[in-house]
């Protein structure tokens, strides 16, 4: 998550508040370090019901709210709010058995990640795989640890996570800080080779674009000046029927009633005449025999590779996109730069420089330092940036991407929770406010004119008597 936030904050940001992000960072890790070691005597210091009200709290109103997110922002806070209310229900219920099923939780999820981090990393075998596999072994330590009853028989399984979070969150602000104090250009872009830092360099000096509103109610209208992140998934790209696989159709491929494979497509598209979409310029062998030895993102898996011209002839040798995610909030000449030195490297890598792979890292350049110009140059961007949850999915997501292999699936959702970050909607409350207050005002004025007709259609009491007094005259 370091990168991902030393690309969202920029450099001059970062390097302007080093002192207070490492203290915050200190803070944080003795904290959390002190609470865990609280808990392994079994004898609690620190008071868990406090934290879980605060946990009940926060998911009942992210549950309220939850039905004014739009797509898989709605799907995201209704997550949210039920895990946090789950927890705290266990918690505070006082039930025998919700240590043990927290901690079987808990320590389930640690193992799924490590094991899945430590397998892609040894097939792709990618240039810094060796700390991936560290790092997967470090979780597969952590969930035997909350598996096995000692030395709190579970009763110690929620200070534990929370001593985890708070020091993990707190030594990730101590590595942002400490890499920030001196940075002359974003670290971060290094993933997108030479031509992300020197997209970073040049626009260092620069402010980024204007933007005439700080909060969106939706994505950019069709006529607005936005990058767009098109994706054909695998599913809408199958020339038949595809054959509905959970997962492995959303994230790797789809297969259709013919046995043909789709592994769907990505490109990014920019008015300032960019276009990005990079693809194989010869097939590559997709051989069962040699699928393993095929996605090692080794040079002897490089092929030669083409830039299609633009999302015209691409859309029309192939077909439309079948997603698209539109973004205001970038900055064209970090954009640009990183495209004129991209494309002079026309290699391909089935997992390490693909289609995926060079939108992710274009759409990283276009949004450096994306947050302050929305959120203001204070400590508000940061703590903002801090709460939203998009930030977590994208790193997550940002993580697979990176340790795996980038997909058109990771891509999109990575697009869409970035979008979230560039282009903030309102909160959840304030939108709500909002939606009564129009419904209020709707209902009033089909009030005020209901009661407009029925005047207009009843008889005049001071007519009908004037008209019968001249009847008897």
């Amino acid at each position: 998550m370091v990168r991902l936030m030393m690309i969202l904050l920029g450099v001059d940001y970062l390097r302007a508040r080093w002192r207070g992000v490492l203290l915050m960072g200190a803070l944080s890790a003795l904290v959390g370090l002190g609470l865990f070691l609280d808990a392994l005597d079994g004898v609690l210091h620190f008071h868990i019901a406090p934290f879980a009200w605060i946990l009940l709290v926060e998911g009942l109103a992210t549950l309220a709210v939850a039905w004014t997110g739009m797509g898989g922002q709605r799907t995201l806070r209704y997550l949210k709010g039920a895990s946090f209310c789950a927890t705290a229900v266990l918690i505070l219920s006082g039930y025998r058995h919700g240590s043990f099923i927290l901690s079987m939780i808990f320590a389930t999820l640690f193992l799924a990640d490590g094991v899945l981090q430590i397998a892609s990393a040894w097939v792709v075998r990618y240039r810094t795989w060796r700390l991936a596999v560290a790092g997967g072994a470090v979780e597969i330590g952590i969930a035997v640890f909350l598996y096995q009853p000692y030395p709190t028989h579970y009763k110690g399984t929620v200070p534990y996570c929370l001593g985890l979070v708070l020091f993990f969150a707190g030594w990730n602000m101590l590595l942002l800080a400490l890499r920030a104090r001196r940075l002359a250009v974003n670290p971060a872009a290094a993933q997108g080779g030479r031509a992300a830092l020197a997209a970073s360099a040049v626009g260092a000096a620069a402010d980024g674009p204007t933007l005439a509103q700080k909060v969106f109610d939706g994505p950019p209208a069709p006529q607005e000046h936005a990058l767009t992140v098109h994706v054909w998934t695998p599913v809408g790209t199958s020339k038949s029927e595809a054959r509905r696989q959970p997962v492995i159709d959303r994230y790797i491929a789809a297969v259709d009633r013919h046995g043909v494979i789709s592994t769907g497509h990505a490109a990014l598209e920019a008015p300032e005449r960019v276009y990005i979409s990079l693809y194989p310029a010869i097939e590559i062998d997709r051989n069962p025999d040699e699928f393993a030895r095929t996605l090692r993102a080794t040079r002897e898996n490089d092929v030669p590779g083409l830039f299609q011209p633009d999302y015209a002839t691409e859309s029309q040798a192939w077909c439309p996109s079948t997603r698209q995610v539109r973004i205001r909030n970038y900055d064209p000449l970090r954009l640009t730069r990183f495209w004129q030195h991209y494309r002079e490297d026309t290699t391909y890598n089935l997992t390490h420089r693909n289609c995926s792979s060079t939108v992710s890292h274009a759409l990283e350049a276009a949004l450096e330092g994306a947050t302050p110009r929305v959120w203001g140059h204070g400590w508000l961007a940061f703590a903002r940036m801090l709460a939203t949850p998009e930030l977590w999915v994208a790193a997550q997501l940002r993580k697979r991407g990176q340790t795996m292999a980038w997909t058109p699936g990771l891509t999109l959702d990575y697009a869409r929770a970035l979008s979230m970050l560039a282009d903030p909607r309102p909160s959840g409350w304030t939108r709500m406010v909002r939606l009564v207050r129009a419904k209020g005002l709707r209902e009033a004025r089909a009030r005020r004119g209901s009661r407009e007709a029925a005047s207009k259609a009843a008889p005049d009491p001071d007519a009908d008597e004037e008209g019968g007094q001249q009847r008897e005259a």
